[in-house]
């Protein structure tokens, strides 16, 4: 009779396991923002985590957690509990920059996170002061090397997107300049840049566009392959004079190492399904984010654009001596 009673037990906790899986998600799902509100990794965050609360049927709700280049909201996720309750939207400066030039981090991003989904990218646009002499990039760029070290390109810090992207462009254009750093980013290097105040910089599209269809600065090239829907005047480097000098703040969606594979599957779906969405897709398209292929936003994509990603940016950063001060 015990027998009986025991193995009764067991096919019922069998059977009832799959149906426990289905129903993820059972209550929201918290997607962590390594930086502040407002700013353009919480934009979209917010645009999609909205839509995904569709197909998962629960409420995507957006947490804010800053700090130290976005390691410390990473960690954060890291950490977590591994059943997809907790991901984390993280981006090229907080997954590849500060990989690089964070030493002892507590986590390391191949190893300790399950890819989710690829999700838009950002490409940069080199701008600078109105009155520069410079009409078009290589005339910035004669410029640039007419007068080493004396024009000044404002950054977020060392690090930052606008800083590893100087260094990059210096590397590959053969030129050099100063670098200008802002505790604030790119508010006040937006806003010093309008004033006259430093002559340079390159910042993400969804930040600097604004001031280009102001006409409160000049726009010299995209660092992209294509141009931008949302600014389709402004040429890419491969057009301007500069080809290969690719940039561009990507934005990819994690969870906790060993989330079930079942549960990683249904967000990867449910992010897939919001970029699909059109109404989506013009407000990311609105704020100058480029939506890849649905074919290249899968789990495995992303794994293999951040391994890329790696190999490409880590010699540069590390090679240009760039750290934390």
């Amino acid at each position: 009779m015990m027998r009986r009673l025991l193995t009764a037990g067991c096919v019922l906790v069998a059977s009832l396991a799959p149906a426990a899986a289905e129903t993820f998600p059972s209550r929201p799902v918290t997607m962590v923002v390594p930086f502040g509100a407002g700013g353009p990794t919480d934009a979209l965050a917010r645009i999609v985590a909205q839509r995904m609360a569709v197909p998962l049927g629960q409420t995507v709700l957006v947490e804010n957690v800053t700090g130290a280049s976005g390691t410390i909201g990473i960690g954060r996720v890291a950490r977590a509990a591994p059943d997809g309750y907790t991901v984390v939207l993280g981006n090229w400066p907080s997954f590849v920059v500060a990989s690089a030039i964070y030493p002892n981090l507590p986590y390391d991003v191949t190893r300790d996170f399950e890819p989710v989904a690829l999700l838009p990218n950002n490409p940069y646009i080199v701008v600078s002061k109105k009155d520069l002499p410079a009409k078009d990039l290589n005339e910035l760029i004669a410029h640039l090397k007419a007068n080493p070290d004396k024009i000044s390109a404002g950054t977020g810090g060392a690090g930052a997107g606008q800083h590893v992207s100087g260094v990059y462009f210096q590397k590959v254009t053969g030129t050099r300049f100063q670098f200008v750093p802002y505790r604030a980013g790119s508010s006040d290097i937006m806003r010093d840049l309008v004033a006259g105040h430093i002559d340079l910089t390159f910042d993400q599209a969804i930040s600097a566009l604004p001031y280009v269809r102001n006409a409160q600065v000049r726009a010299y090239a995209i660092t992209g392959k294509t141009r931008l829907a949302a600014a389709p005047d402004i040429p890419t480097v491969d057009e301007a004079g500069a080809p290969g000098v690719y940039i561009s703040t990507w934005f990819g969606l994690w969870a906790p190492k060993g989330t079930p594979g079942d549960v990683v599957a249904r967000l990867s779906a449910a992010a897939i399904e919001a970029l699909a969405d059109p109404a989506v897709a013009k407000r990311l398209a609105d704020l100058g984010q480029e939506i890849p292929p649905a074919e290249q936003q899968t789990a495995a994509a992303l794994a293999a654009h951040l391994k890329a990603e790696i190999e490409k940016w880590f010699p540069i950063i590390r090679g240009a001596n760039i750290k934390v001060e």
